[in-house]
């Protein structure tokens, strides 16, 4: 899965604040996100957060030189 920091995932299911997105901060074998409403940051193994991706949205810059 081709999953790039500062993309935001939209989780299967809510952190405890109640959100479902998570912004990515750091890409590898595991994960730092953080909580778009809260701004909780947390890291968490690729494996754990692959199976629960929902939706991966993208900001696409096109044009870049």
């Amino acid at each position: 899965m081709d999953i790039r920091p500062e993309d935001v995932l939209t989780m299967k299911k809510n952190h405890p604040c109640g959100s479902n997105e998570m912004y990515v901060i750091r890409a590898g074998m595991d994960f730092r996100l953080r909580c778009v409403k809260c701004s909780r940051e947390f890291l968490v193994a690729r494996n754990k957060i692959e199976k629960n991706i929902k939706k991966v949205s993208r900001n696409e810059e096109t044009g870049n030189v």
